[in-house]
């Protein structure tokens, strides 16, 4: 179960680099800058799943999926919720079948279906971030109107407040403007969203440098995981707020347009 994703972290689904992320065929259909490095991907993979485990959260690892390098970012193949999780459609055609791959793992798990987007609506996991009782939803290249549409009908359903923004250029995904880092806390790269976007929330406002500043892995209780290289400024301002964070290196993964939470599929917070 999964209401709100500053809760503490205690369920994830990861895909650890073996072979299909270092064997781009297309690098522009596929959205991936450089082809990674594997052993210095793969040793940063793990330090991102001991880092998980050490802070009691359970890892399930799963394999590749044939053919798919952007396998390895799970986030954007499902949303996990109160009720079940939700079938994505992915917005770049190079991904699509990720969604029936991770529906498969998940519910392998036991966990049940509770709504899925279908064509012409795309919605990527990366856009959507849940906070208690308000859905932030991100429309930007992966998530089009439609899919926004049919997501928000889904989640009023679970009595989700739906907030929607556009997200602009360089993001790729809403995730690389904010993250929720605390039952009612959030970390934004504030210049991106309208007055009173965040209303009933604290927020420890950032600048809109990078694709990705705003992007870090909530572990709970004061805990996060944020990629060292990109995420100094947004470091420096946990910190100042008290709060532990583990700084790693992930800049293999920023070769393929990634970061922290793309790798992280959350299943389950308490």
């Amino acid at each position: 179960m999964l209401r709100n994703e500053g809760d503490k972290l205690s369920r994830v689904v990861v895909c650890t680099p073996k072979d299909e992320y270092f064997n781009v065929k297309n690098l522009k259909e596929q959205h991936i800058h450089r082809v990674a490095d594997r052993y210095k991907a793969q040793q940063q993979f793990e330090t991102l799943k001991s880092i998980m485990e050490t802070c009691g959260c359970e890892v399930i690892n799963v394999p590749e999926l044939a053919n798919h390098p952007n396998s390895v970012f799970t986030r954007d193949t499902a949303l996990c919720t109160p009720q079940g999780y939700i079938k994505l459609r992915m917005g770049l055609a190079a991904r699509r079948g990720e969604e029936k791959w991770m529906a498969e793992i998940l519910e392998s798990m036991g966990e049940p279906c509770a709504g899925e987007i279908n064509e012409p609506g795309t919605v990527e996991g990366g856009d959507v971030i849940l906070a208690g009782s308000v859905a932030f939803l991100g429309m930007s290249k992966r998530t089009n109107e439609e899919g926004a549409k049919q997501l928000a009908g889904i989640l009023s359903k679970m009595n989700y407040e739906i907030r929607t923004v556009i997200v602009q250029p360089p993001h790729l995904h809403l995730g690389g403007t904010m993250s929720a880092v605390g039952p009612e806390q959030v970390l934004c790269c504030r210049d991106m969203f309208p007055k009173d976007f965040f209303n009933g929330f604290d927020t420890i406002d950032i600048s809109c440098r990078g694709s990705s500043n705003g992007n870090v892995i909530c572990l709970g209780d004061n805990e996060i995981i944020a990629n060292a290289a990109e995420n100094a400024e947004a470091i420096e301002a946990l910190e100042k707020k008290g709060m532990i964070v583990h700084g790693i290196d992930l800049s293999e993964f920023r070769k393929g347009a990634g970061g922290p939470t793309c790798l992280v599929l959350p299943v389950e917070r308490k």
